[in-house]
């Protein structure tokens, strides 16, 4: 049988560069190789991309098998380009170079430049089916403030919530901070508008700490959602498949070790508990479920994505916190274990993956 020659992408300039890392190297143990032949390439942070060929070299359940934390130039590999028009790679020797045609691109990259429509336009433009959302569903959900709005509109209930715009050296505005105070109680919760990972989220209890939040959010993306504390579970739910016909996993439930589920709980400490299937009662279990697919179509997504909720515990209603349309796939993050717990394994849902957007690209 013919193997699929699958271009999996990571790295990038994204601050969320480690976690795309720690992704590709469990996908890279798991990615079926009875079906699929792997081309690595690996996208530094000034977005040279390179062959990574050392793969098997990758050491259990950590991505420092890698050369370096981040994937860095070396002078050693080979550098890649992609050809406009072309499903292929032109990859190039110290006295040659070669073509080499994919048949479907893996990019497991997060946040800015892989995550938001960039690097799909990329490969749409190559002519590169690829895994994932599209170009403008890529664009729209990696922007907080965006999709917020877009909620507002289709009145799908979600925590009250400002966007303010910034700049990282300017000393924020007293009438920026007067303005939210106003508007929202203390906690807050201040993120950059366009990151993932909870890269550069805190949370504010007071004015100084609301002003340093706002400046460490700014210092990622000028423009900051701030978001109301609200006291809820908090419940995620990954879907499968195109928006036409998209299925969920069970929810499942983050119980964070720290005050918020933060960067280093996500992904570095990994002292958060969690249970999956979460303990709904079977309406509330529906409901999230409806909900997710509901946010995942408006979006028009296809691929994959998780959609997180937060389940008022005084109310005992669903508020959408955020989508991320490419999660993470580390081995502790919660989209493959979702899926696990519902019956696909980590293997077979990346196989799922690849297949249907080979499929998608036909139609």
């Amino acid at each position: 049988m013919k193997l699929i020659k699958v271009l999996v992408l990571f790295g990038g300039p994204s601050s969320e560069h480690e976690v795309s890392l720690m992704s590709t190297d469990s996908v890279l143990k798991q990615i079926d190789k009875k079906k699929f032949e792997v081309i690595p390439v690996g996208i530094t942070p000034e977005g040279l991309f390179q062959m990574y060929e050392k793969q098997n070299q990758i050491q259990a359940g950590t991505w420092k098998g890698f050369e370096q934390p981040r994937f860095e130039y070396g002078a050693h590999r080979k550098a890649i380009t992609l050809i406009p028009g072309e499903p292929s790679l032109m990859i190039h020797h110290q006295d040659h170079s070669e073509k080499l045609a994919v048949d479907v691109a893996l990019p497991i990259l997060h946040g800015p430049y892989g995550e938001d429509g960039v690097l799909q336009g990329l490969l749409e433009a190559c002519q590169i089916p690829y895994v994932g959302a599209g170009v403008m569903t890529s664009a729209l959900a990696m922007d907080k403030a965006m999709t917020k709005k877009l909620f507002e509109t289709e009145k799908i209930s979600q925590t009250p919530y400002q966007v303010v715009y910034l700049e990282s050296k300017t000393p924020v505005d007293t009438n920026v901070l007067e303005v939210l105070e106003q508007s929202l109680n203390y906690p807050m919760f201040v993120k950059p508008a366009r990151l993932g990972s909870s890269v550069g989220i805190s949370k504010a209890s007071n004015r100084l700490e609301l002003e340093t939040a706002l400046r460490k959010a700014a210092g990622h993306d000028r423009k900051v959602v701030v978001e109301a504390f609200v006291d809820g579970r908090e419940i995620e739910c990954a879907v499968l498949g195109h928006h036409r016909h998209p299925k969920t996993a069970l929810p499942a439930e983050i119980i964070p070790s720290r005050e918020f589920y933060d960067y280093e709980d996500k992904y570095l400490a990994g002292k958060s508990d969690f249970e999956i299937p979460a303990k709904l009662s079977t309406k509330d279990t529906e409901t999230v479920q409806e909900l997710a697919i509901q946010v995942y179509q408006l979006l028009e997504c296809k691929g994959l994505a998780r959609v997180d909720f937060f389940l008022d515990r005084k109310t005992g209603g669903w508020l959408v916190n955020e989508i991320n349309t490419m999660p993470g796939f580390t081995k502790i993050s919660m989209y493959p274990k979702m899926w696990e717990a519902s019956g696909i394994a980590y293997g077979e849902l990346i196989s799922i993956l690849i297949e249907e957007a080979l499929e998608h690209w036909k139609e």
